[in-house]
């Protein structure tokens, strides 16, 4: 549940906003359950390029679904994975492709 004062359009991204959604996750971490034990999952770190691209690949295909239909903990989750796995392959990519169809005129 979103908490009053969230102003739509901020500049805050959902990662920012974790806090302002209410559940275990924030008042308790070992409530995150027996699977996630306090964990994101393998470091992005030690993921080969091939395992990073999966990784983010299949958070993407869940994204609307976790965002529509998981618990708060979940969304929280799948937050900071992907933050922590974009982090990653940007961090390994910083000259990557970019296509200029993708590009506005400024």
């Amino acid at each position: 549940m979103r908490q009053e004062g969230y102003l739509p359009g901020g500049a805050a991204s959902p990662e920012e906003r974790v806090i302002e959604w209410s559940g275990d996750h924030l008042a308790d971490p070992t409530t995150l359950g027996p699977d996630l034990d306090g964990e994101l999952g393998v470091d992005p770190g030690e993921l080969t390029d091939d395992d990073l691209i999966r990784e983010i690949h299949s958070l993407h295909r869940t994204r609307l679904d976790t965002l529509r239909h998981a618990s708060d903990s979940a969304l929280a989750h799948h937050l900071r994975r992907t933050a922590e796995l974009e982090t990653e392959y940007l961090a390994r990519y910083p000259s990557r492709e970019v296509d200029p169809s993708r590009l506005r005129d400024e």
